[in-house]
């Protein structure tokens, strides 16, 4: 067996039976058989989003190949504690530090019980109803994935939270539709390829980023999470298919066990920080309520704008039309009234004839004055 290939059956084959998620040996007693199942920096985690520290420097993700898939068939597998589907090496990621390779790509769910949960990570503690998992390897430092499990930058894995809704997801079932084939622990077969990428969120820069581990035994120290704030939407029929359809027991064993629970407990965070692509604010969800209350806001608010902005048109209307007839009013009277205001009041012109009378009258009074004055002397006296 290559290295390759024994890394990948180590990563998928490891007796789950003999180490279930849930059952008489439990989660709490891994330890036990692998140490690093007891290690500081374990997954999965719960993502406190309030204590999230935003990084500038996580950029969008880039899925290479991951559409490209050919006419190879992939390899859909049974392990005993989930359903895997091997992926070829072409498929790669870019957006880290390094080039990362595909490996396989597998499903965590719950038992279809309410508040049953599902999903290994949880955000503000609330799960979801299943969790996909797209395992990569630093195909750029190590010549493999077994070279590479055990190294602190040697993984990368993608976490996609899966919810329930009415709609189908088309790119599910490509998985779903053939779990019927591998209901049984360590049966495979060989389904058609499909898009990689149909089962991602749309939204690919959004997202957290902590250093954790596997969550399954042996549980090594060695994966770059990241973890999609979008969630994808499966129909409840396919979930329900999910939860029911295989089995974690062997074909030839006397009783069946269905495959449920298949998912790790959240682990402390002890010193790790958590990183977001993202600001609090622009990954804000809104619950239906808010998005109502938002539109019933704006279209209140557009109303209300609209009111005031007729309201001062009309205003500015009415001062214009106000402000053009005073104007009119004071230019057809102001200017003319001004001029004869101040002109000095017009001297009375007396008539001629009126005015030669006068002089006449005059003359006379002069004449009678000298003649009285002639009469009143005394008469001289004659001489001796």
């Amino acid at each position: 067996m290559s290295p390759p290939a024994a890394a990948l059956a180590l990563l998928e084959n490891v007796d789950c039976s003999a180490f279930p998620h849930k059952g008489m040996v439990g989660q709490s007693e891994w330890s036990e058989h692998f140490p690093e199942c007891a290690g500081t920096s374990q997954s999965p985690v719960d993502v406190v989003t309030t204590q999230t520290k935003y990084d500038p420097a996580l950029t969008p993700l880039t899925p290479l190949g991951y559409s490209q898939h050919g006419n190879r068939p992939f390899t859909l597998y049974n392990n005993g504690h989930t359903a895997v589907i091997e992926l070829p090496d072409w498929m790669s990621l870019s957006g880290l530090p390094w080039l990362f390779s595909a490996v396989q790509m597998h499903l965590h769910w719950g038992n279809g019980g309410p508040n049953s949960g599902g999903s290994e990570h949880t955000i503000n503690g609330q799960s979801a109803e299943a969790e996909l998992h797209v395992v990569h390897y630093n195909s750029e430092l190590y010549p493999n994935v077994s070279a590479a499990m055990t190294q602190r930058d040697g993984l990368a894995v993608l976490g996609i939270l899966i919810v329930t809704g009415e709609e189908t997801n088309p790119g599910f079932n490509n998985i779903i539709n053939y779990l019927s084939r591998v209901r049984h622990a360590n049966q495979k077969v060989f389904i058609p390829a499909f898009d990689v990428q149909s089962l991602l969120p749309e939204d690919l820069g959004r997202y957290y980023r902590y250093n954790g581990s596997l969550t399954t035994p042996p549980c090594y120290q060695s994966v770059i999470w990241t973890l999609f704030h979008e969630r994808v939407q499966i129909s409840k029929a396919q979930l329900l298919k999910m939860e029911t359809v295989l089995y974690s027991s062997k074909a030839t064993d006397p009783d069946r066990m269905l495959l449920q629970d298949n998912y790790r407990a959240t682990q402390p965070l002890n010193h790790r920080a958590v990183f977001a692509s993202f600001t609090a604010e622009s990954g804000k969800e809104l619950t239906s309520g808010e998005v109502t209350a938002i539109v019933v806001g704006v279209m209140c608010g557009c109303v209300g704008l609209a009111v005031i902005v007729r309201f001062i048109i009309k205003t500015i209307r009415f001062f214009t039309l106000l402000r053009h007839e005073t104007v009119a009013v004071n230019s057809s009277t102001s200017s003319w009234d001004v001029l004869t205001n101040n002109r000095p009041a017009p001297m009375q012109r007396m008539k001629e004839p009126e005015k030669a009378k006068g002089k006449q009258q005059e003359m006379a009074l002069n004449c009678t004055s000298q003649a009285e004055k002639r009469e009143e002397r005394p008469a001289p006296q004659a001489k001796p």
